[in-house]
């Protein structure tokens, strides 16, 4: 059975939407307790979540989760630093790691069937990475094999993982993620979403 672990990506500033988006409300949940939740349903290695803006609000508002966290005293770099602190801290306390799976906290309606059907995906596949599909794109939640560690390690500055999609788009299979499209950016993305309930 593959081993795989899901690494959450919440350490950044929020700063169009002038407020962090990790403690949104909606459906009664934060976006980051939301998504923290879906990863707790699906039996894997370790979930992991990287703060770093106001990471010691949100570590408080995702206490009782119990949820294994990081701060990533570099978040301002961008992405690339909290990918590569979260794999280093799940391949120091695990080295035979077969994959990792990166998601962010700010798509309202992931669930943990996006975390199942990736891993269901990557059991049966003969490719190594499976991506979210939505609205003509391949995104997060998505699941990288062993064989990325080294390159994912090696991301630097805003640069996330999207980088290695097109490198080795040969090597890329996807699931559908209904409503992936819809992430919350600015005050408008989240009204809209306050409003569509």
């Amino acid at each position: 059975m593959q081993k795989t672990a899901i690494l959450i990506l919440a350490a950044g500033s929020s700063s169009r939407l002038g407020q962090p988006k990790q403690l949104l409300s909606y459906q009664h949940k934060t976006l980051l307790q939301n998504t923290i939740e879906a990863a707790q349903k699906v039996s894997v290695e370790k979930v992991l979540v990287i703060l770093g803006d106001n990471h010691e609000l949100i570590s408080a508002d995702i206490a009782s989760t119990g949820v294994n966290t990081v701060y990533n005293d570099d978040w301002e770099i961008g992405m690339s630093s909290s990918i590569r602190l979260g794999l280093a801290k799940l391949l120091v306390e695990d080295t035979t790691l077969d994959a990792v799976i990166l998601t962010v906290c700010d798509q309202p309606f992931i669930s943990d069937k996006v975390f199942r059907a990736l891993l269901a995906e990557a059991r049966t596949s003969v490719r190594s990475i499976i991506a979210s599909s939505y609205s003509g794109t391949l995104g997060t939640p998505v699941l990288f094999g062993r064989q990325y560690f080294e390159e994912l390690a090696l991301l630097e500055g805003a640069e996330g993982a999207k980088t290695l999609l097109i490198k080795y788009h040969d090597q890329v299979a996807n699931v559908p993620f209904d409503k992936g499209e819809i992430d919350i950016d600015t005050p408008e993305d989240y009204n809209k979403l306050i409003s569509s309930i």
